[in-house]
Order: C-alpha cells, then sequence, then structure tokens
C-alpha cells in the first residue's frame, strides 16, 4: 500500500433521481479511469436527486467532476423539475473532503480551480461555500440556496449576492452551482409513521441547529409519497461533534409530544466507520471500545 498517495473524496449531488437513462449518463464519467474510484451513487426518487461518491487522486478526480458536471449541464433542465429536496442546480453542490495525504487547505484549492473552470466551460454561476466560502455569510449553502431555482434570478441581481465565478445570471436550465470544501457528511434521515408533513417539519426544525438544536445538524421535513409516511431528512455536518444517535433520539423525543413513532432510518450514500462505531457503543453500552477492534480494520493495516 502506498503511504504517500493523495487521495481526496467528491460527493457531487445532481438535480436527476427518477430517469435511470440520464442517471448512467452522468455516472459515466466516473468509470473507468485511472486515479478514479467510484464508490457509490444513490438516486432518490422523492428527493428527485441523485448522490455521486467518488475518491481518488486530486486533480483526476477534479476532471471527472468536471466532465460529469458538463453531461448534467446537458440532460437536466430545472425549469421541468420537482422533487422534496432544495435545489438550485442541475449540478446542485460540489464537496471535496480530504482524505489522505490532503490537507483543507488543498482541497479549498481544488474547490476554487473547479469552480473557475467550469463557470468558463459551461458559462455557470458558481458559489464557494463552507470552509472554501469568500465570505461568513456564505458558508453556510442553506443560505446560498435559499429561494432555489426558481428564486436565484432575482437573488443574484442584488450586489451582495454576486457569484465568487461566471456571470450573475442564471444559466436558463442548469442554474446555479455551489462547490467547496468541508469535514465528511452523513446524510441520515429518521422516518415517521405519520403523513403529515406539518409534524416532520416542526420536529426538524426543533432538531436542526438554526432551530436550537444541534450544533452539526442541518434537517428538514420531507413526504415519501409513495410509502404514506414522512421523513426527517438530516444532514449531520460533523459526526464527530454531533453523534448520529444523538440525533436519532431526539427525533424520537420530539416525535413524541405528537403521538409519532419512528418506524426506520436510513443512510444515503457512504458513511465513516467512525460514525456507525460510536452509535453501536452508545446503543450496546460497550465500555472501552476501540476503532482498533474491528477486525477489518486490522486486516487493513
Amino acid at each position: 500500500m502506498n503511504k504517500d498517495k493523495r487521495i481526496i473524496e467528491c460527493v457531487p449531488n445532481f438535480s436527476e433521481g427518477r430517469d435511470l437513462e440520464k442517471i448512467e449518463k452522468i455516472v459515466n464519467p466516473f468509470r473507468g479511469k485511472e486515479g478514479v474510484k467510484l464508490l457509490d451513487y444513490s438516486r432518490d426518487e422523492d428527493h428527485n436527486r441523485l448522490v455521486v461518491t467518488v475518491v481518488g487522486e486530486p486533480e483526476k478526480v477534479r476532471d471527472a467532476v468536471i466532465e460529469a458536471m458538463g453531461v448534467a449541464v446537458e440532460v437536466i433542465d430545472l425549469r421541468n423539475h420537482k422533487g422534496q429536496h432544495p435545489r438550485m442546480g442541475a449540478t446542485d453542490v460540489v464537496p471535496f473532503i480530504p482524505i489522505k495525504n490532503v490537507t483543507m487547505e488543498e482541497a479549498i484549492d481544488l474547490a476554487k480551480s473547479l469552480a473557475k473552470e467550469v463557470s468558463e466551460k459551461y458559462n455557470l454561476p458558481i458559489f464557494l461555500y463552507e470552509k472554501a466560502a469568500s465570505s461568513p455569510e456564505r458558508e453556510n449553502l442553506a443560505k446560498i440556496r435559499k429561494g432555489e431555482f426558481e428564486g436565484m434570478a432575482e437573488k443574484l441581481k442584488d450586489p451582495a449576492w454576486k457569484p465568487d465565478f461566471g456571470p450573475a445570471k442564471v444559466h436558463e436550465s442548469a442554474g446555479v452551482t455551489a462547490v467547496g470544501a468541508r469535514m465528511p457528511l452523513v446524510a441520515f434521515n429518521v422516518n415517521l409513521d405519520t403523513d403529515n408533513i406539518e409534524i416532520a417539519d416542526k420536529i426538524a426544525k426543533k432538531v436542526r441547529f438554526i432551530g436550537g438544536g444541534l450544533r452539526f445538524c442541518k434537517a428538514m421535513g420531507v413526504e415519501l409519497k409513495d410509502r404514506g409516511i414522512t421523513q426527517v431528512s438530516m444532514n449531520m455536518t460533523d459526526y464527530t461533534k454531533t453523534a448520529l444517535y444523538r440525533s436519532f433520539e431526539m427525533v424520537k423525543m420530539e416525535a413524541r409530544r405528537y403521538g409519532v413513532n419512528v418506524v426506520g432510518s436510513e443512510i444515503v450514500g457512504l458513511v465513516p466507520m467512525n460514525a456507525l462505531v460510536d452509535t453501536a457503543v452508545y446503543y450496546m453500552g460497550i465500555e472501552d471500545f476501540s476503532v482498533d477492534q474491528i477486525l477489518e480494520n486490522r486486516l487493513m493495516e
């Protein structure tokens, strides 16, 4: 194993979760390329969203993402897009996550390099967010995305919302994209046995940080119409400081006031092993447990 190998992760989110042909076209640039490994891609019809997880050598991952973004511009038209998940772009968000022998500063430089190239190549307005943000006001993705695709044309008229790269004008079909660098994020959803979206929304508001809840949790209510239930959809932005079991237990606690039960949960995409280890240790009450006790971990040494 090459200990000096540089590895970065990228998790681009695309606004297409229903058309399998389009999804395959978007994912194809990540296949069969030296220095790039496609780990996972997950689609959700209710959210109408595709989440791709790819790792590899920084520059090669960057080039593959640029190619996939070009496909998204061609095949996704947000003027005809509807889904439960907020979105503002065909490629909605592109985060880079340092994994091995890559610093956060290098991840930020990579994000800026990609942002500059795609803005010029595809005529896309690009905002930098999280660690790559050009100002504190732009760190939070939710603030950038507020108004979504339909409200972006008006939003970009405000000089305060001039994009970091590209034109101060929404791409007519591909919208606006946010590019950044961040810690590993866990997309963690908890399902409720009610079809009342107002209840899911109220629970989400209590759980998320902006509503006085958990520090590294973003949350919103989502309808799962095909199942007749709702969901508290969460992004855990730093699982090392806000554990998954805390968000799960808080959703359960808030649900009780409405006579609602948790009927399951899901993780979208990939999850760091330590995030699940913390949860297992909590629920099983294991004392003095270490990740060194995980068999697969030892085999990889």
